[in-house]
């Protein structure tokens, strides 16, 4: 059996932490190999009760891992993720989301096409999270086109199965908090010709809790991607 680590970031979400590690226990535990499979609850540096909530149902479940570290945003808490299945050992990652956007019954065709691909990674055909979202993704996959020359359905969905050797290949090139590293290493796999899958996948809008990014981070953050995406091409191959 291979090793899979499910890592899934949370910021805030005291509302739906419990819920989340509900939903994605079972498929932990359908796919543990000799308990080294773990799920993986990255919180980051919440102000909220999140990281408590998870931490005293880590009992209840073997395969839960339960790891907290200083605010440093979204990417920076998947890189740590990442990092610590780089560092554990696992054959695949999956990542997530912790807003319950994503279902976990859609994982096993994830699963079962793992030996076909590198990497398999959901396509938001259908977003319930608002126009505002729908349109910054447009403009960042306009942004990929026209800087890197790669053309892909998602850039940046919180839905996608990874061998543990691809994501270990280009994690160096990936600055240590970047913002979206999914982004850049979906452009990665695209731009290198990896082996990948993009396969539709439901995206509701969120379960329960607010929302931490509005339009004035975006915009932040869209400005320093772009700069952040010059300086990366620039030193690619």
């Amino acid at each position: 059996m291979d090793t899979l680590y499910i890592v899934i970031p949370a910021y805030n979400e005291k509302e739906n932490i419990k819920q989340v590690i509900e939903d994605w226990y079972p498929i932990i535990e359908k796919h543990n190999n000799n308990n080294l499979s773990k799920l993986v609850i990255i919180d980051d540096g919440s102000n909220d009760d999140t990281y408590e909530i998870a931490k005293n149902i880590q009992e209840q479940y073997p395969l839960l891992v339960v790891l907290t570290k200083p605010n440093g945003g979204h990417g920076s808490a998947v890189l740590f993720g990442y990092r610590y299945a780089i560092k554990n050992h696992a054959d695949y990652i999956f990542q997530t989301d912790s807003d319950r956007q994503t279902l976990a019954s859609e994982f096993e065709q994830f699963w079962y096409a793992r030996k076909e691909y590198d990497a398999i990674i959901g396509n938001r055909y259908n977003r319930g999270d608002g126009k505002l979202r729908i349109l910054v993704e447009k403009v960042l996959l306009l942004l990929l086109r026209c800087i890197f020359h790669v053309r892909m359905p998602d850039s940046n969905a919180p839905y996608r199965l990874m061998r543990l050797e691809l994501v270990k290949k280009y994690l160096p090139n990936i600055p240590e908090n970047y913002n979206l590293p999914n982004v850049i290493l979906t452009t990665f796999f695209v731009y290198y010709e990896e082996k990948i899958e993009f396969v539709p996948i439901t995206f509701k809008p969120r379960q329960a809790g607010n929302n931490s990014i509005n339009i004035k981070k975006i915009m932040k953050i869209g400005w320093k991607a772009v700069r952040d995406f010059i300086y990366i091409r620039r030193k690619m191959k």
